[in-house]
């Protein structure tokens, strides 16, 4: 049996087949090889002209100074205010309903059709375009206001983070161990105080890490505040006007035909850049798995 299966690897048919198959194994590294270097090549160009040109606009001034008018100096305090502001009160106002979403689907409704339809909906929220939430926004709340405001922004934002947070939630609570439920359930604990003593503590890194990727979604987006928060040249801290954003502030100045206008656009895209760097660092942390010694 060992010469006939010999044999028939050894036969010249078997032999042209694994060299036709290695051939093609070949092509298909070296292709996926160009396209890997390729796309490296593209990020290495972009991210050096943006460390290049952002570094080159980045003083104190930045940090300190409002948006100025052409031709003055100035810096992006207004706008980066303005971004905190939307986004603390976006985060604060959708990670609360995505984590309670979240509990429900992962621990009380797992089989049950009101969650397959919740699920459903919020994939096609994940995959939405911005623009799309702006929109919805601009009809729901601008439009009946009769004016842009920083609260419609804050709405927009909310409703970016609440996708995220869901289905990190929902995919944390869904990765705890079934026995550790029916221990609890073992000792006459109801189910309310389970999630909150078992379900949530074993599940805490991976939800603070959605709400983590959740904040570096949101802290970038453009789109959203241009429909619902606008813009505003001046400090201002009144949510029910318009209000400065960095994302926005950025797309006006980098299309202005004025330098000092681009040197600050390429600051604030420096700094964005950093920032949701740092956050998808920290949300790794967290889901890094932590081994005891």
């Amino acid at each position: 049996m060992a010469t006939l299966g010999n044999s028939a690897v050894s036969s010249p048919a078997a032999q042209a087949l694994y060299a036709r198959r290695r051939r093609g194994n070949v092509v298909l590294l070296t292709l996926s090889f160009a396209a890997t270097i390729f796309g490296l090549a593209w990020l290495v160009l972009i991210l050096a002209a943006l460390l290049y040109q952002g570094f080159a606009g980045l003083s104190l001034e930045v940090f300190t100074e409002t948006t100025p008018p052409p031709g003055a100096a100035g810096g992006l305090l207004n706008a980066i205010m303005g971004s905190l502001v939307m986004t603390i009160i976006g985060v604060v106002v959708g990670t609360p309903i995505g984590i309670m979403a979240g509990t429900y689907m992962a621990e009380y409704g797992r089989h049950n059709k009101l969650t397959t339809v919740v699920r459903f909906i919020n994939d096609i929220l994940l995959a939405a375009p911005s623009i799309v939430i702006g929109l919805f926004v601009y009809e729901v709340v601008v439009a009946p206001m009769g004016h842009f405001s920083a609260i419609a922004g804050s709405i927009a934002l909310a409703i970016l983070v609440i996708p995220v947070v869901v289905r990190t939630t929902e995919d944390m609570l869904s990765l705890v161990p079934n026995t550790m439920r029916e221990a609890t359930a073992a000792l006459g604990l109801p189910r309310s105080v389970m999630i909150q003593k078992v379900a949530y503590r074993a599940a805490m890194s991976g939800i603070v890490t959605g709400v983590l990727l959740a904040i570096a979604r949101v802290s970038g987006e453009t789109a959203p505040l241009l429909f619902t928060a606008l813009n505003n040249q001046f400090w201002s801290t009144d949510l029910n006007a318009p209000m400065s954003s960095l994302p926005v502030t950025i797309f006006q100045f980098a299309l202005s035909p004025y330098p000092d206008w681009q040197k600050l656009a390429w600051s604030g895209a420096l700094l964005i850049t950093f920032t949701v760097l740092a956050l998808n660092i920290v949300a790794r942390t967290f889901l890094s798995p932590r081994t005891s010694k």
